[in-house]
């Protein structure tokens, strides 16, 4: 085989969205009974048992059961009436995803490849991964502005009403690449500061691939408010709870979530800017070991990023 043609196959995503149509014909068979126990029983044989590795995986990495599907069926009705033609979408998403790969290929040769599986979860993530996989949460991933919402809490129904507004399927290549970007990172953050650099390089190449960043509030309100966010992210960097930084609708800091994100994002700017090689940069960031706590700490103090705060 030449060398072109092992690109081609390596940067072939292995997707599916099987799972999906599997999820709406256990939901069809459950809203007809209405009794939860045999609810569950459907759940489980229908979705569950006939599910990919992608989605037992998401299960495990999100505490999933059959209870948790069939608590959110009866608790949402409208939500799940509401989102159903979006998940659909989800064959056309899997269509636009190879060329976005082989940008990714291309930035960083020693790509190693990852299955993409598109399921259905129980509300609680729109992507996350498992090893050598990619994990997208349809029932969130493929929301907009039409999904009802009403039958939420406050608290949730306000994280939603944002994420929705950011319409994340019309950038659905960026949440698998971000995704995508965690199957190739080493090993385990242990602080705040890890964490965050962490999600930052994921979101910094996948804007190098993409050529854009997720349209929402930690992203447009980060560049605005660097220096104060900077001294607030010294206090809290080395602590192992990520507090409001990352993961959070509540205690975030400035009332913004996921500042986090803003902050390793920005870690990774600076160091790419003062790179004489770029990709090489790309590169050290992607293959940073997490589970070298000085590893982590000689690439942020290198970007000189956190400057003379850090050292307070």
């Amino acid at each position: 085989m030449s060398a072109a043609a092992a690109s081609e196959v390596t940067a072939r995503p292995t997707a599916s969205s099987v799972d999906i149509d599997h999820f709406w014909e256990a939901y069809d068979a459950a809203v007809k009974v209405g009794d939860p126990a045999r609810q569950l029983l459907i759940m489980q044989q229908q979705y569950i048992d006939r599910g990919t590795p992608g989605l037992h995986a998401f299960m495990q990495a999100k505490g999933y059961t059959a209870q948790s599907y069939v608590d959110a069926i009866r608790s949402y009705p409208h939500y799940w009436i509401s989102i159903r033609p979006h998940t659909l979408r989800a064959p056309s998403a899997i269509a636009a995803l190879e060329p976005q790969l082989r940008r990714f290929q291309a930035l960083y040769p020693a790509m190693r490849p990852a299955s993409i599986y598109f399921a259905i979860g129980a509300l609680k993530s729109g992507g996350t991964t498992q090893r050598d996989k990619v994990l997208i949460g349809a029932e969130l991933a493929t929301g907009d502005d039409t999904v009802d919402i009403s039958e939420m809490t406050p608290k949730t129904q306000a994280w939603l009403r944002t994420y929705f507004h950011s319409r994340p399927f019309d950038h659905m290549e960026l949440l698998v690449v971000h995704e995508f970007v965690h199957t190739q990172e080493h090993g385990q953050a242990k602080d705040l500061l890890g964490q965050s650099l962490y999600e930052g390089i994921a979101d910094f190449v996948a804007e190098q691939v993409t050529g854009h960043l997720p349209p929402l509030d930690y992203v447009t309100y980060g560049p605005g408010h660097d220096a104060v966010i900077r001294d607030a992210f010294v206090r809290d960097m080395d602590k192992e709870d990520t507090g409001g930084w990352l993961y959070a609708s509540t205690g975030a800091p400035f009332g913004v979530r996921d500042l986090g994100y803003y902050v390793g994002y920005a870690i990774c700017q600076a160091y790419y800017r003062q790179s004489a090689d770029k990709r090489l940069a790309i590169k050290q960031m992607i293959e940073l070991n997490f589970d070298d706590k000085k590893a982590v700490r000689a690439f942020v103090d290198s970007s000189g990023y956190l400057g003379k705060a850090a050292s307070r």
